[in-house]
């Protein structure tokens, strides 16, 4: 019997783990607690990686090694796992993942990417490998609406494989780019895997999601730029559609205007409002699809008059007051009669300078002249006045505070106008080139990309702009999930059923994993594995960048054997205590970790991604060619991790814009 080749790797790498850990303890001088932690950490890798459920594993090693920790004292093992799973028990985060993993399948079974999928790839037909990119959006967009990986990688398999495969496109080509796109949804919010990691690290799980946003768009960028680049290279690899592909059947209503007066869609319907009649047409499915045509224009007005309302508002009151007190200060400051120093003599008398001054040297505190009697100021009866010219206070400037808010908006600036001429020139641009076809995939576009946007911005906007927590803009996501799939008449029993089921199972799993990790992440502290560790990477004398390459690059060989779920689980407790030695912002460190662990559904032997679309991929479609589909995307993922290292902003300007870090 004949081994596979995934097997012998696995095989070998569990020896090489075995053996590196018999070799630490034989050249150990003692042999520690510490390392009996390390040991355990060993010993969990292989048993998962023979198929031992990871959640239990963890368990049962953490419960051991806890007990020998103990020197077998069973009441505070037990103590310990009480705690440890009480303390996930009362993670609120947590709430949040059965919410979006609900969503998701929700939003799956509305069979909103289908109509996505093909109103993309008519709308960039004419784009070099047209249906690889129209497959990258739309795998980016439901992953941003969904985060089910899983679910992306299936569908786009029963939707977009066929097609690339029927329109010549290579076999290798098609697979990465359906399973690079499907793990989108581990770096695009809402991911799980950022909630699991903010639960881990003790990071704000808003923050996460702020700061994934433009590294996801990055990154999708990058998959789609190496595609199009590649089809205008070689071309055999991505053929461009057939005229019989890329064509779009008209209503007849809309056949008989653009064939009456033209195929240019917005002139032909303002001319087709006054002679609608004499084509057949009736006025209202003209007005219909004149306000469907217009709605790009109304949405420039809209951006553009709202924009200009912000960018010409008069100056608010506090900003008027700090402006006009600097002001003073500067003028006074000019002037020499700003705050100045005390005579340092006392030559100079207290009456004269108006300050505070030392009292006499004779010895003796005399009563001033009076000083039994109590007496009204000159002209006190008319109010009391403020000595002219007291230089003891402060004063407000002359005029200031008479000086009434302004009303008045300011000029619009340079920038404001040069973006607003850019809009304009676009949208004339759009319409000069609007034909009827173009109109139709539009309106495909509205129906299927409309709905999900407006998920996405209720969800993901409510979170990021501070106006909900993540558990209650999950609700918020799980309740439009199903009234998306009310609205496109897919919801029924099953389909509830199912959702249900699958997002018990998925959460469980989630869970069971975190009470696992805290059992085993006590356990190994217990045991001074983290001390030691700690001890280890601190006598290699790293600098900050040798360190961020050394766990990168221990996460990207885990990525190999492990999903991501255990590598978090599992190795992030032992990294996130060493990244305070090195100034490392445990954000910035999780956004680089979630780009890695893409690795983990697309490289081999796990690559979870590569069996989920062998499972509805056609028989001759192997998984040596879906492997070697992913390696030029892994690659990418490589180029994206050292682009986010070395332009940290690209993850951390917005978290440091919307919270102030």
């Amino acid at each position: 019997m004949t081994i596979r080749k995934e097997l012998w790797f696995g095989f070998v790498l569990m020896a090489i783990i075995v053996a590196g850990t018999a070799l630490m303890l034989i050249a150990a001088p003692t042999i520690t607690t510490g390392h009996l932690g390390l040991m355990m950490l060993a010993l969990v890798v292989v048993a998962i990686m023979l198929g031992f459920p990871t959640a239990f594993t963890l368990m049962g090693m953490g419960m051991i090694f806890t007990w020998l920790a103990y020197e077998e004292d069973t009441s505070k093992t037990l103590t310990l796992m009480v705690q440890s799973a009480f303390k996930v028990m009362g993670n609120d985060v947590l709430i949040s993942i059965p919410l979006f993993v609900f969503m998701g399948y929700l939003v799956e079974r509305a069979n909103l990417i289908e109509k996505l999928f093909r109103s993309l790839h008519l709308a960039m037909a004419r784009v070099p490998g047209s249906l690889a990119v129209a497959t990258l959006f739309t795998c980016a967009v439901f992953a941003t609406a969904t985060g089910i990986v899983g679910a992306v990688v299936t569908l786009m398999g029963l939707l977009a494989l066929p097609q690339m495969l029927r329109g010549g496109y290579d076999v290798r080509v098609s697979a990465g780019a359906i399973t690079a796109g499907g793990c989108l949804g581990i770096l695009i919010p809402p991911s799980v895997l950022l909630i699991v990691y903010g639960a881990t690290a003790g990071v704000s799980v808003v923050q996460l999601y702020a700061g994934a946003f433009f590294p996801g768009i990055m990154l999708a960028g990058l998959y789609v730029v190496y595609v199009i680049v590649l089809a205008r290279l070689k071309p055999q690899l991505m053929p461009p559609l057939s005229a019989a592909d890329r064509l779009v059947p008209l209503p007849p209503a809309t056949q008989s205007i653009a064939q009456s007066i033209s195929n240019t869609a917005l002139p032909a319907l303002l001319r087709a409002l006054k002679g609608g009649r004499n084509l057949g047409v009736p006025t209202g499915y003209i007005l219909r699809q004149l306000g469907v045509a217009l709605l790009p224009a109304l949405f420039f007005a809209l951006v553009a008059g709202l924009s200009w309302r912000a960018n010409t508002a008069p100056p608010d009151e506090d900003a008027r007051v700090a402006a006009a007190q600097t002001a003073a200060t500067a003028r006074a400051d000019a002037e020499g009669g700003g705050l100045q120093a005390p005579p340092g003599s006392g030559d100079v008398p207290a009456a004269e300078s108006g300050g505070l001054a030392e009292p006499p040297d004779s010895g003796d505190v005399k009563e001033p002249p009076g000083a039994g009697d109590v007496q009204e100021p000159p002209g006190a009866s008319a109010g009391v006045q403020e000595p002219p010219g007291a230089s003891g206070g402060l004063q407000a400037p002359p005029g200031a505070a008479a000086t009434p808010p302004s009303t008045e908006r300011t000029a619009a600036s340079r920038g404001w106008w040069i973006g607003t001429g850019i809009g304009a020139v676009a949208l004339l641009a759009f319409y000069a080139i609007l034909s009827f076809q173009r109109l139709e995939i539009f309106k495909m576009l509205l129906s299927s990309f409309f709905p999900l946007l407006v998920l996405i911005l209720a969800v993901l906007g409510s979170i990021v702009m501070g106006l909900a927590t993540p558990t209650e803009a999950a609700a918020v996501g799980a309740l439009g999930g199903f009234l998306l799939a009310v609205a496109y008449r897919q919801f029924n029993m099953t389909v509830l059923k199912e959702s249900v089921f699958l997002t018990a199972k998925t959460s469980a799993m989630v869970c069971w994993l975190f009470v696992g990790s805290a059992i085993f992440s006590a356990a190994f502290a217990l045991l001074g594995g983290q001390e030691l560790v700690e001890r280890w990477v601190m006598s290699m004398n790293l600098s900050k960048t040798e360190f961020l390459i050394l766990s990168q690059v221990i996460i990207f060989i885990l990525g190999w054997p492990l999903e991501w779920t255990e590598i978090i689980v599992i190795f992030m407790p032992i990294f996130i205590p060493l990244l305070d030695n090195f100034g490392v912002d445990p954000l910035f460190f999780g956004l680089l970790v979630a780009l890695n662990l893409q690795t983990a559904f697309l490289s081999p032997p796990v690559a979870m991604a590569a069996f989920y679309l062998k499972g509805v991929s056609p028989p001759h479609v192997t998984l040596n060619q879906i492997f070697a589909g992913m390696l030029p995307f892994m690659a990418i993922q490589i180029v994206a991790i050292v682009l986010l290292y070395q332009f940290p902003a690209i993850g951390l300007w917005l978290p440091s814009v919307l919270y102030s870090r």
